[in-house]
């Protein structure tokens, strides 16, 4: 049952019929590990943060530096020096005190991984780098668990849900089956990121968990979205199976995470 406090918080939620109290009962009984407090994590923190989730958990061995405020909301200018997830916890902490903040101040590596999303429903992957996105999209499929994954570059973004434990329904390695060679993708820091671009992209990761804990509606399992800001052009392709896929095909190779290195 929902105390009176949370009654009147969430009380635009609870007026949804799609909603109302058993879908926000859901959403406080859920668990969800957000990887990567940045441009990405740090607003769909704060949306699921706002929404109730039940226990939130950020992973991030950064501290916070002046270049990140351009675009990552959670934190302040007072923040600057500090660990990411000890001030993301202390704002979502301020934001909504009834929601359990757990802040893992460490890198993902293959040693940890399955450890620390195995305590978690719902991963949310907002990383910046193809070895972690890879690393994730594994241990999701191996611990059958739901990954919302969003990345964003530039003026473009892209974002899905990825499901391949489940029958007919792809993963990570059906789009990509392997990561792109060292050197070859830039990062940000190389090409920019507008900092409104990645606040679309995380707050459509935050909607899309969000739905995913509630039953709310048609996830995107087995679609990919695109969104391109300069032309503000949203598009959603079919994502099929790839029944070639290493991980999660027909006649897998990849049948554990040994064949990742140390860190993400």
């Amino acid at each position: 049952m929902l105390n009176d406090e949370e009654l009147d918080r969430y009380a635009r939620h609870l007026v949804l019929r799609e909603v109302g109290g058993v879908g926000q009962a859901k959403i406080r009984q859920a668990r969800v590990l957000i990887v990567g407090a940045g441009g990405l994590g740090s607003p769909a923190a704060l949306y699921l943060a706002a929404a109730g989730i039940g226990t939130l958990g950020l992973v991030d061995d950064d501290t916070v530096s002046l270049s990140n405020l351009q675009r990552q909301i959670l934190f302040r200018t007072a923040d600057i020096g500090r660990p990411k997830v000890e001030a993301g916890a202390q704002a979502l902490t301020a934001l909504n005190p009834g929601v359990r903040i757990q802040a893992h101040a460490v890198r993902l590596t293959a040693a940890n991984v399955m450890e620390l999303i195995g305590g978690y429903d719902l991963v949310a992957d907002g990383s910046d780098n193809f070895a972690t996105r890879f690393l994730l999209n594994d241990a999701c499929f191996f611990a059958k668990k739901t990954l919302v994954s969003a990345a964003v570059t530039e003026f473009e973004g892209q974002l899905a849900t990825y499901k391949g434990h489940e029958p007919g329904c792809p993963c990570y390695r059906c789009l990509f089956s392997e990561p792109p060679p060292p050197g070859t993708v830039p990062n940000c820091s190389e090409t920019g990121v507008l900092g409104a671009a990645a606040g679309v992209m995380g707050s459509l990761q935050g909607l899309e968990v969000l739905k995913e804990a509630a039953g709310l509606g048609t996830g995107l399992a087995g679609k990919i979205l695109t969104y391109k800001a300069l032309t503000t052009e949203f598009r959603t392709a079919r994502l099929p199976k790839d029944p070639a896929c290493p991980l999660c095909g027909a006649n897998p190779t990849i049948h554990d995470i040994s064949g990742h290195s140390g860190t993400a």
